[in-house]
């Protein structure tokens, strides 16, 4: 196999672990059921109304994630040396959590911020209307960011549903 498609499939792994995490973690039933709760809990709704309210709100997540973590790819393979990430992509539950972290900590960098709240305001934007519907998903993504982060940072073991 030649170094570029070695760097390929290094790429590719990188990937797959990370999407197939946040993947596992936004399953459809978790997302309306956080969605719904972010409602009530934010917005005072009672838990119809925040049902009905959060299965309006379209899996965005998905999008938002392929970006950031085709992002991250990037950067990794910018910074990290190729024996490092060789070792990083042997497989296994820790060096898949250890990848997971890594993207944990390059979401929360400076730069990340910036792009997500850029990206999250894009969003609104292009989801908006006089129903504010675009606000209110970007708010709840904003908030959501944290309780992913900690998912991920979490053993692969765990509820997988980022509330503990």
């Amino acid at each position: 196999m030649t170094a570029a498609g070695a760097g390929r499939d290094l790429r590719a792994h990188v990937r797959a672990v990370v999407l197939g995490r946040l993947e596992r973690l936004g399953r459809e039933e978790l997302r309306r059921e956080a969605l719904s709760e972010f409602f009530t809990v934010t917005l005072g709704a009672d838990p119809g109304t925040a049902g009905r309210t959060a299965a309006l709100v379209p899996p965005l997540l998905d999008e938002l994630h392929a970006r950031w973590v085709d992002m991250f790819v990037e950067r990794l393979f910018e910074t990290v040396p190729r024996e490092q990430l060789g070792l990083l992509c042997e497989g296994g539950e820790q060096n898949d959590a250890a990848l997971c972290l890594v993207y944990v900590m390059f979401l929360e960098s400076e730069r990340m911020e910036r792009q997500r709240e850029r990206d999250l305001l894009e969003y609104a934007a292009r989801m908006g209307g006089a129903d504010d519907t675009g606000d209110l998903a970007a708010s709840y993504i904003r908030a959501r960011m944290a309780r992913l982060g900690a998912a991920l940072k979490a053993p692969a073991g765990g509820n997988g549903n980022g509330q503990g």
